[in-house]
């Protein structure tokens, strides 16, 4: 089970971008990389073509690029600091069936365990 999935807040705390928090946009697992909104923009050019519309398109943007995953951490905006995450197995009954299901934690820090 992958412990930064998208959708998740995370914090930046490795690299130029050191310190800044976003939201995950996608998982690269193949690389163990994520991309994350607002953190390690790049500049790209983009060879000029036309779309099927006519439109013009092309020219210099800036983009989000892929940072390692163990360059970022899971970032609890409650209590406004990164948190470790741990996988917990729990028994659900489900369609009259009892099943282990794996939830996601946080850990550390003292705090009691709270899923996410």
């Amino acid at each position: 089970m992958a412990k930064i999935k998208k959708g998740d807040t995370v914090i930046v705390i490795a690299g130029r971008d050191k310190g800044k928090t976003g939201r995950v946009l996608s998982v690269l697992t193949d690389s163990d990389r994520v991309i994350v909104e607002g953190v390690m923009r790049v500049t790209k050019h983009v060879k000029v073509g036309q779309t099927q519309r006519g439109t013009t398109t092309g020219g210099i943007e800036t983009v989000e690029a892929a940072i390692h995953v163990s360059n970022v951490a899971f970032y609890d905006a409650e209590a406004k600091r990164a948190k470790r995450l741990g996988v917990r197995t729990e028994q659900v009954e489900r369609d009259g069936r009892t099943r282990t299901v794996r939830v996601r934690v946080t850990r550390g820090h003292g705090d009691a365990e709270k899923d996410i």
